[in-house]
């Protein structure tokens, strides 16, 4: 009996051992992922490290907040921002590999309503609406808030609209989920948040020449990345094909012609800097609650 025992007791040592040492040989990818690109890049990280025995750890959030988190952290195999806006800042604060970047997809600015568009709400006007609860994300760390911003600027809708915004969102899909959730009547936001969650969401169009800018998402790698060709790796497989058609599941557009339709006139890229009237009006905002 005690034979049985010892021989079992080595046995179950062995197979921890090989256990460990699998656990410790599968290499592993860290990958900074603005929330704009969640549902479709989790789905990429879980096949990536299917196809390619690559643990992927994914880390998501507003892409200024994201970009701090690499600059002190030291780390990063992968940089995803939400808009060329924050590659550009990386770049600008040499956080990354000079010309690493390529475009992934492309994103239009849309009015996201949660479902039935209760408030009936048909334009960038009605965000002026009194009583209308307006939802942006923090244009001071999420790329979506630079872009809300920069489109009520442009359309002299900047004060209005600011009276009516009840939250700002932590994040893109932070962003999404008060539309989702019925936290407000509107967002700012993207058109593929509609794509999300059909069931809870749906988009209105902005008039195309509303629109000053589009966006696309921009994949790159921090310059801490401790292997360069796994970065390399991640970033073919999300431009392939099988990255790419999960993109395009989620309503994402992957050619600047079909981002183009929604708004011909728009600048494609760029970099938008939050102008001072809004740190004037939100500050005069906060004197008067």
């Amino acid at each position: 009996m005690k034979k049985w025992i010892i021989a079992g007791l080595i046995g179950a040592v062995v197979i921890f051992c090989v256990g460990a040492n699998g656990l410790a040989d599968m290499q592993s990818i860290t990958v900074f992922c603005g929330s704009a690109n969640k549902p479709p890049m989790e789905e990429i990280a879980a096949k990536f490290k299917q196809d390619r025995n690559v643990e992927v750890n994914m880390i998501f959030g507003g892409s200024g907040t994201l970009l701090s988190q690499i600059e002190l952290s030291k780390k990063g195999e992968i940089y995803l921002p939400g808009s060329p806006d924050y590659i550009i800042i990386a770049e600008r604060k040499k956080q990354i590999i000079e010309n690493s970047d390529q475009i992934v997809a492309y994103l239009v600015p849309a009015i996201i309503t949660p479902a039935g568009n209760p408030a009936n709400v048909k334009g960038l006007e009605d965000l002026a609406r009194p009583g209308v609860r307006v939802g942006i994300g923090n244009p001071e760390t999420v790329c979506l808030g630079l872009y809300g911003i920069e489109i009520l600027e442009t359309n002299n809708f900047l004060e209005p609209v600011l009276k009516n915004v009840v939250t700002f969102g932590g994040s893109c899909s932070k962003t999404a989920n008060l539309a989702a959730l019925n936290k407000v009547d509107a967002i700012l936001g993207w058109r593929v948040f509609h794509y999300w969650n059909p069931e809870r969401m749906e988009f209105v169009a902005i008039n195309p020449k509303q629109i000053p800018r589009i966006s696309y998402i921009p994949i790159s790698i921090p310059k801490y990345t401790k292997d360069i060709n796994l970065s390399k790796a991640f970033i073919e497989y999300t431009l392939s094909p099988i990255g790419q058609s999960i993109y395009k599941k989620y309503g994402y557009l992957s050619k600047l012609e079909d981002a183009k339709s929604f708004a011909p006139q728009a600048s494609v890229g760029g970099e938008y800097t939050l102008p001072d009237k809004y740190f004037e009006i939100i500050k005069d905002l906060w004197k008067n609650k």
